[in-house]
């Protein structure tokens, strides 16, 4: 092996020894470390939503379990909704509370006694409220969704702006140095391919908790739609048997 390949191979060992991440991290063009930091931030802010949202929706079932368990036991519909107060601390919960106060609210009103045209006017009235409070009740657990799955879709394709403009270096590094040894081409590919990597990382997990946490906040959706319908039930039949 004469003295210039080996002169090559050493530069090769050399860059190959100081292609750690941060190296690749520091050594990267500008714009390519604004991508880096970009997807890096983003990565971080997903898991954030991933955990808050995990943790929520298991408490939320939870809270809806005693919630159901207290509304089934029996007990007078009055005192549980006393004992709950003005400011319910759980989706089920405020449903079931906006229906108890238009109740009352037409109760002491003696609407509840009267025509049949009155009575359901009422009827689709509570409807309506708890239909609201659902809405509005999702549309607040339903926040920062959206952050997900637009990392999820972009990620990868800011990672690959990162890798293009990588390579394009490369080859920059190439024609100004007149060399197509690894030693030039390694560490702007290197580069390239951490953006791509980067990217992937941030979507990846994004795409797959977007879609996890979406079908969990439908099923809790759909129980609290068939909590309203059975609520709703139970005044009607109050409503027909104070006629």
């Amino acid at each position: 092996m004469d003295q210039t390949a080996q002169i090559a191979l050493g530069a090769v060992a050399a860059d190959a020894s100081s292609l750690s991440i941060w190296d690749l991290f520091l050594a990267a063009d500008p714009i390519v470390k604004g991508v880096m930091f970009m997807l890096l931030i983003a990565s971080v802010i997903c898991w954030a939503i991933i955990f808050d949202k995990t943790f929520k929706v298991r408490s939320l079932r939870r809270r809806a379990a005693d919630f159901e368990e207290a509304f089934w036991s029996g007990g007078s519909l009055e005192d549980l909704y006393d004992r709950m107060g003005n400011h319910p601390d759980d989706p089920m919960s405020a449903v079931f509370a906006s229906a108890m106060r238009e109740w009352r609210r037409s109760a002491a009103r003696g609407l509840t006694a009267r025509s049949n045209e009155i009575r359901a006017s009422l009827r689709q009235r509570i409807d309506q409220v708890m239909s609201l409070t659902i809405s509005r009740e999702m549309e607040t657990l339903e926040k920062r969704m959206t952050f997900l799955a637009s990392v999820g879709s972009t990620a990868p394709f800011v990672g690959l702006f990162g890798t293009v403009w990588g390579i394009m270096n490369s080859f920059q590094s190439i024609a100004a140095s007149k060399n197509t040894s690894l030693a030039v081409v390694a560490p702007g590919i290197a580069e390239a391919l951490f953006a791509t990597a980067l990217g992937l990382v941030a979507a990846i997990p994004a795409v797959i908790f977007y879609n996890k946490i979406s079908s969990d906040l439908g099923k809790y959706a759909a129980r609290l739609e068939g909590f309203a319908s059975e609520f709703a039930s139970i005044l009607s039949r109050q409503l027909d048997e104070g006629n």
